[in-house]
């Protein structure tokens, strides 16, 4: 809840107003119980306790990458669902990589997050908790969140708005929007909605492929929308925010790491103002792609600068530890399925 919203309950129990503000200030510190909140009375804890509860997360595994410090987290929720979330450090500061959705039903097939189907929605509070848990835990102060982790942020559009809203709070985190970004499969109806914010976030699309006939076999979301409607929605997007587009790139070896695919990729994101990020593709043993080669990666990366479109080779972290989300529940929950026909 938002402290306004918070102001509404406790008036509605008869309360002081200016209790909100308390209860508020405890929330926005990751505080998990009403008990905790000391300077309200015990009666009005009590009160809270019952008719209220606080979602959070409780850390099942912890693994610390003796490489570069990465710290992938694997947490229980109070459904005994399970999500992961990953904190990184970098020269600029923390990020943490939070879930938006238990299991995801997108079915892309180099991402170990949804070969199990989507199970439910996070809500507001229980992405908060994984910023909240990875700053409590590592003693640190988180500078940046990117949305990247289990699931598709714009299939839990309401929520997702509802956490932005709230981490950027000034009397919470304090986490601006400008250090905020946020990656989906290709939502086109979704994109909309997050133009229609007008929130100086950072959109980060997972393209992965130039030609239609490639991409629907890696992304399902490509035979609902596909590579036209996407481009056209981010060009939109584009005029509507002013803010630059990344775009996600797994390579792969032998399939979407070709001069022919270098050239596509560099004409259909001629006059959009973007960044693009090419990632060397996690192994998932559900599936057999094999990661491009460096020589690759880089004469890849020059063909697309040499085209004007901006390109880096983003930095691999966690290596050691499987930082990819995924692949960790996989290994503690039982098979399930979800619906992606259901998607809207």
């Amino acid at each position: 809840m938002t402290q306004s919203e918070i102001a509404s309950e406790i008036e509605s129990l008869s309360e002081k107003k200016f209790r909100a503000a308390q209860i508020y200030k405890w929330l926005a510190m990751g505080t998990e119980s009403f008990e905790d909140m000391t300077d309200i009375s015990k009666p009005l804890r009590e009160k809270l306790d019952n008719l209220y509860f606080i979602p959070s997360v409780k850390t099942v595994k912890r693994f610390e990458s003796s490489l570069d410090g990465t710290v992938k987290y694997l947490y229980e929720l109070y459904d005994g669902e399970r999500i992961e979330s990953v904190l990184m450090k970098y020269n600029h500061g923390y990020t943490v990589c939070i879930s938006t959705q238990v299991g995801c039903r997108m079915g892309c097939s180099f991402c170990a997050s949804g070969i199990d189907g989507l199970f439910r929605n996070l809500n507001a509070s229980e992405m908060l908790a994984q910023v909240f848990n990875a700053a409590k835990d590592n003693g640190i102060r988180v500078s940046n969140i990117v949305l990247m982790g289990m699931g598709e942020p714009l299939d839990n559009f309401d929520n997702v708005k509802r956490f932005l809203e709230l981490v950027s709070d000034p009397v919470g985190l304090g986490i601006g929007y400008r250090h905020i970004s946020l990656s989906t499969s290709g939502v086109v109806s979704g994109i909309y909605k997050l133009a229609e914010l007008n929130l100086p976030i950072t959109l980060s699309i997972s393209l992965h492929a130039p030609f239609d006939n490639m991409r629907s076999e890696m992304m399902k979301v490509n035979k609902k929308w596909n590579i036209e409607q996407l481009i056209k929605a981010c060009k939109d997007y584009q005029k509507t925010t002013g803010r630059r587009i990344s775009f996600e790139y797994a390579m792969i070896k032998g399939v979407n790491d070709t001069e022919q695919c270098a050239l596509q990729l560099a004409k259909i994101l001629k006059g959009i103002m973007c960044h693009v990020n090419l990632i060397p593709v996690n192994p998932v043993k559900e599936n057999s792609y094999v990661k491009s080669d460096r020589r690759e990666l880089e004469a890849f990366a020059e063909r697309l600068n040499g085209l004007g479109i901006n390109t880096t080779v983003r930095r691999t972290l966690g290596g050691d530890i499987d930082a990819s989300c995924g692949q960790l529940r996989r290994k503690y929950d039982e098979k399930r399925r979800g619906n992606f026909e259901n998607l809207q």
